[in-house]
């Protein structure tokens, strides 16, 4: 086996993880070699070989590898390459103890439901509710060890209640809500109003969280870029509610929302930003939300001649590798999975509704690995209703609702 190198924050991680712990790490932070170390050293117990001391030997008590992560990196083989230097292989004969390496999309959870007695990774929290994925990894934690690796483990109490009763510390969810959950009586849909015995939820959350602080040797620069719109585009679909791009009243708060997005999202200042952004960086990601923005940029890159490559739904393209480029990125395909350290600059085109997407973006180039100490993720907003609620949601780490900002605005009015 070859020599592994871990951080301290890593190896003091691997110290505290226990079966059933989620190990929370912030992106960049070497979670999944985090957790391959966990896995082979403290659950295959095998010895490693760890930044040139001990050694390395068979399994005490081999069993397979089950990986549940994004279809990305399963595609991209991200889990199992960082598995080889642990001699922990999709093919068994090769692998270290004969154990064989399994790794799919949380998509296919469903097909693991009958696994017993092997070790399960779930790479990052994706249940949410009480649907099929959930009632299945709770099938899944009940046969098998496991693990689960996440950045933003959980928003409020109810996003933990699969991993608390997947540890066994209620019967099912019906009895968390009954203990923990006030619902408002004022709402045609369940909405929670309060928690309640939350000192008690406090020390499960601590007995299951393993945190992993990475102490980074580089340093975030947020910048607000202020740009500018049409104000009398925007006062017409905003205030006048009418469809400015087919000469239509505006049918719901839906379009009304999508119509204002477009006007503030594509203005030519925009474009002039990543311009001026491009020339003091020469390499620069640009995150979007959509298409008409894609278009728009692809046609200022072919304007200044400049190579540029995409991440999207239909494009999975590889980061440019000449002097100067443009990698656009969506968002919602493009925010996790893959990373970057040729460049220091991210250019934020226009405002994503999500927190956890807005964190996820800024890990793409704040690496442990980066040469970079300096990293600059510059903000383009607009002076508008639309962008100005969902930037105070972005600061106070909430996602932004639509029907909020309606009712906020409808009161100020």
């Amino acid at each position: 086996m070859a020599n592994i190198e871990l951080a301290p924050h890593q190896l003091e991680a691997i110290g505290k993880m226990h079966n059933g712990c989620i190990l929370k790490g912030g992106v960049g932070s070497g979670k999944t070699r985090t957790a391959l170390a966990y896995a082979v050293q403290r659950e295959l117990r095998a010895p490693l070989r760890i930044n040139g001391g001990g050694d390395s030997g068979e399994p005490v008590s081999p069993k397979d590898i089950y990986v549940l992560t994004t279809a990305k990196k399963r595609d991209e083989l991200d889990w199992v390459e960082e598995a080889l230097p642990f001699l922990v292989t999709p093919v068994r004969e090769n692998s270290i103890g004969g154990v064989q390496l399994v790794v799919d999309s949380w998509n296919n959870i469903l097909k693991y439901e009958g696994v017993k007695d092997a070790f399960f990774i779930f790479d990052e929290q994706r249940l949410v509710g009480s649907g099929s994925w959930v009632k299945a990894f709770i099938k899944i934690a009940k046969h098998n060890r496991w693990i689960m690796l996440s950045a933003t483990p959980g928003d409020n109490w109810m996003d933990y209640i699969p991993v608390l009763v997947a540890n066994g510390f209620y019967k099912n969810r019906t009895e968390f809500i009954h203990r923990h959950v006030v619902y408002s009586s004022f709402t045609n849909f369940p909405k929670v109003e309060r928690y309640v015995e939350t000192r008690h939820l406090d020390n499960l959350r601590r007995r299951v969280l393993v945190e992993m602080e990475l102490i980074r040797h580089t340093t975030r620069h947020v910048r607000q870029v202020i740009v500018k719109h049409s104000a009398d585009d925007f006062h017409r679909v905003w205030k006048e509610r009418w469809n400015i791009f087919e000469e239509l009243p505006v049918k719901d708060v839906g379009e009304l929302y999508r119509l204002a997005r477009k006007v503030v999202n594509s203005d030519p200042d925009r474009l002039g930003v990543v311009m001026q952004k491009l020339e003091e960086h020469k390499r620069l990601i640009v995150f979007y939300n959509f298409n008409y923005e894609l278009d728009a940029l692809r046609t200022l890159a072919g304007a200044l001649g400049v190579e540029f490559a995409e991440w999207n739904g239909k494009k999975h393209q590889e980061l440019p590798s000449s002097d100067q480029w443009l990698y656009l990125v969506q968002y919602t395909a493009g925010s996790e999975g893959w990373n970057c350290t040729t460049t220091n600059a991210i250019v934020l085109f226009s405002l994503n509704y999500s927190y956890k997407i807005f964190e996820q973006t800024q890990g793409r180039i704040d690496r442990m690995n980066t040469p970079y100490f300096d990293l600059y993720y510059y903000v383009l907003r607009s002076e508008t209703p639309i962008d100005a609620g969902i930037w105070r949601a972005i600061v106070t780490k909430k996602d932004f609702n639509e029907k909020s900002l309606v009712k906020w605005e409808n009161k100020a009015a």
